[in-house]
């Protein structure tokens, strides 16, 4: 994770963030982050590749980091392998992650978790670290063109690990400390977070959220229009699944699947007995969509019309564009930035090297879990 200076632990505590709040570009707007212009990068750990959408965020005053993140070597290297102990302290406490690859195991303070493509985890403030991902094997360009999905299914799992990733800014300007490093890991503890500090503003019913893309409230369900923005275009059914992560992530972000079968057979795992809530797609001061696999049509109020394929991301304020059609075979994100998220205040420079220094200090008990697959994460900043 990120490096940032040691303090002198002896020092006054924080002080009050006197930084510039985080605030959503309530401008209309529209930035396009094209596939083809993707550029990936090792940005933390070699294994690693993360692509930016760049564009989208600095068109929303960097307030939300939105990147893909693909697994480019395999596990058994010296520089590879599991990472560190750590724990991520984004304001509001905000980490998003939607596998469409491959598998992974996560471990969140203890408890061990098997997820694949469609699983969504969302947390805040729990020590975690990664513990083992696939790798396919391919070159670095031919990994990248992998497909990507949010339906588990053999092919899809056999493929690298990849996942879409969400932070609440950028994760270099909030406190990333390693509590206990590669080396000095014991398989048999678990670290436990029972520390707490004013500044972290995390709202109320902030938590930690897994949907498996199997449950009951993970299943697609038949868009039936609500109004004119709903009507999306398509030569087969639209489904939306609602990741469910409005209420976890504190009323910060809202989340859907939007999504169209193949043509020629049901992919996509559908409930019969209700109906996707169209208003809920109408969500969002600021919207961004990233199409997964297949392509998607967006219209303004002029009528100009914005095509994106596999790979593109757009990030617009509200009410600039509607989905307006899907193709077969389509799976597009679409994540809403609320309100919330201007009442969030950013880390200064200082206290984010201060909170970073404290590393394993924070922890301050340890409960052990042998079979490491009973109870809840207990690491929550404030419990």
């Amino acid at each position: 994770m990120n490096v940032h200076a040691a303090v002198d632990f002896k020092g006054p505590g924080l002080t009050r963030p006197n930084g510039d709040p985080v605030r959503l570009n309530n401008q209309s707007f529209v930035a396009i982050d094209r596939y083809r212009d993707a550029v990936y990068e090792a940005t933390y750990r070699p294994q690693a590749l993360y692509n930016r959408a760049n564009e989208g965020f600095h068109a929303n005053n960097e307030a939300f980091l939105f990147h893909e993140v693909a697994t480019n070597l395999p596990i058994y290297r010296e520089d590879t392998g599991p990472t560190d102990f750590h724990l991520h302290l984004p304001p509001g406490g905000f980490q998003l992650v939607v596998v469409t690859s491959g598998m992974f195991t996560f471990n969140y303070d203890g408890r061990l978790y098997y997820v694949g493509p469609g699983a969504v985890m969302l947390q805040s403030a729990i020590v975690h670290r990664q513990l083992f991902y696939t790798w396919s094997g391919m070159s670095t360009e031919e990994n990248l063109k992998t497909p990507q999905t949010v339906v588990p299914d053999a092919i899809s799992m056999g493929y690298s690990g990849k996942f879409l990733e969400a932070f609440i800014t950028d994760p270099t300007t909030f406190p990333n400390p390693t509590i206990v490093a590669p080396d000095h890991i014991d398989e048999a503890e678990t670290p436990r977070i029972a520390w707490t500090h004013e500044l972290h503003d995390r709202p109320a019913d902030a938590g930690f959220w897994l949907q498996d893309p199997l449950e009951l409230d993970a299943l697609f369900k038949p868009l039936v229009a609500g109004s004119s923005d709903s009507v999306i275009k398509s030569d087969t059914p639209v489904y939306v699944r609602d990741i469910g992560i409005e209420i976890p992530s504190g009323h910060l972000v809202t989340g859907h699947i939007i999504a169209t079968d193949p043509r020629d057979h049901s992919l996509l795992p559908k409930s019969t007995s209700a109906t996707a809530d169209a208003a809920s797609l109408a969500k969002g001061e600021v919207v961004i969509y990233r199409v997964i696999r297949g392509t998607a049509e967006f219209k303004d109020s002029a009528g100009k019309i914005i095509e994106l394929s596999t790979g593109d991301v757009v990030t617009v304020s509200k009410n600039t564009i509607h989905l307006d059609g899907m193709g077969e075979n389509t799976q597009v994100l679409r994540l809403g930035l609320l309100k919330g998220m201007e009442n969030l205040r950013s880390w200064t420079p200082t206290q984010r090297d201060e909170i970073d220094g404290l590393a394993g200090q924070i922890i301050s008990g340890k409960d052990v879990r042998p079979m490491q697959a009973e109870g809840k994460p207990v690491g929550y900043l404030y419990e």
